[in-house]
């Protein structure tokens, strides 16, 4: 198993026996090496800044610029633009090591955005989050940094990266981070064991006051600069006009139906605007019972409705999965056996993790289907169902459809 390592105490940066390169794992002597830093412009990639220049390494900054930030100028909390390079390069100015940017808004346009915009578009839930994190965030990083020879790239999420014994050869483990509140797994699940063994988390024995302390205490500008809240590229928060923007068919209005029964209860105003799971927003008044959004049919323009027990999942078919390390060991149906670690899963990032039993494989991006053991609610297309065996991150997938529990 993973081993567990005790919460870093919040007046860490004081302690005069800490030693910031333990942070690291670097291979060699902390002089000889180099750390590039993933840098958005706040305070969680500043303190890894502050605390990879203090370990004694040589430090690169690399902040991608992912959208036209337009909108988001002059506001703060959006990452990736603005007023955020700025504050990057301000951190990296002080610390006195180089710092670049680098235009990435077209392929994020294309492999986020626009995915996102389709997705809505096809009735499913996007996580854009987890779409940049596999590809600009670590695979075009990852690039980068191998090819200014860093020994590796660290980066501000809220995860653990701990050895593990987990089979012949061990390896290394993706943990959820310390601190509940602020654990990140969800979103980095299809990390590979590849980029697992170049990347560094350094926050995630951190609790979030103790790092806002400690950019106190370094003199970082940011100390105080709130946190990101929004998808980057809708400050505002209003994704269907995002969307509308893309894809303007996305507002073509059409029926809601109850499930059920069949009937058109009214007419909504394109189907960009919901989501599963949804109750408020419906404006069909008048009903029995309340009503939540079932299903949405892209091809038929439909939102279908329903009463809360329709919601009821029981299985989740996945596509896409990926597998980080190996599997626990599942040979016991209970999960009873001497090496048997109980799985279960999240399908939103902030749900609470639920007993699963896997039916199938995982990994190399093949299908697979989890079963719960209690009727799931709120699984929709689109979102990904993120694999635990105790805080380990075993992997997971997008989900593909689901099969009601009644």
């Amino acid at each position: 198993m993973p081993a567990q390592p005790a919460p870093f105490p919040a007046d860490l940066a004081l302690d005069p026996s800490f030693d910031p390169a333990s942070l690291f794992d670097l291979p060699r002597p902390a002089p000889e090496c180099r750390i590039v830093v993933a840098m958005s412009g706040g305070v969680d990639s500043s303190v890894v800044a502050a605390l990879a220049a203090a370990s004694g390494a040589e430090v690169i900054g690399i902040t991608l610029q992912l959208y036209d930030h337009g909108a988001a100028t002059g506001r703060k909390g959006a990452c990736c633009a603005g007023d955020d390079i700025r504050d990057a390069r301000a951190v990296a100015d002080r610390l006195g090591f180089a710092h670049y940017v680098f235009d990435h808004a077209s392929d994020f346009r294309t492999s986020v955005v626009d995915r996102f915009a389709d997705d809505y578009l096809a009735g499913r839930t996007p996580i854009p989050c987890i779409r940049c994190n596999m590809g600009p965030k670590f695979t075009d990083l990852l690039h980068m940094a191998r090819d200014l020879g860093a020994d590796c790239l660290a980066t501000g999420h809220y995860v653990r990266r701990v050895a593990d014994d987990t089979g012949d050869k061990g390896g290394i483990a993706l943990c959820r981070a310390i601190d509940p509140a602020r654990d990140q797994s969800y979103f980095l699940y299809g990390t590979t064991d590849e980029q697992l063994a170049y990347l560094r988390f350094p926050l995630g024995g951190l609790p979030k006051p103790a790092v806002r302390a400690m950019a106190r205490s370094m003199g970082l500008g940011v100390a105080a600069k709130p946190d990101s809240q929004d998808i980057c590229f809708v400050p505002d928060g209003d994704y269907a006009r995002v969307v509308a923007a893309i894809r303007p068919e996305g507002l073509h209005t059409g029926d809601i139906v109850h499930a059920m029964t069949g009937d058109v209860l009214g007419t909504h105003r394109g189907i960009i605007h919901y989501t599963v799971g949804q109750r408020r927003g419906l404006e069909i008044g008048g009903q029995a019972e309340p009503l939540y959004v079932i299903a949405l049919d892209a091809e038929t323009r439909r939102v279908l409705v329903g009463p809360r027990a329709m919601l009821a999942v029981a299985r989740a078919h996945l596509v896409d999965t990926n597998r980080i390390g190996v599997l626990p060991d599942l040979s016991h149906p209970d999960f009873s056996g001497p090496d048997a670690v109980p799985l279960t899963a999240k399908v939103r990032s902030l749900a609470k993790p639920v007993p699963v039993t896997l039916e199938g494989g995982l990994g190399d991006g093949a299908a697979t289907t989890i079963r719960f053991h209690s009727p799931e609610y709120g699984v929709a297309p689109g979102q990904a169902a993120v694999l635990y065996a105790g805080d380990r991150v075993v992997g997971g997938g997008w989900i593909d459809s689901t099969e009601a529990a009644i």
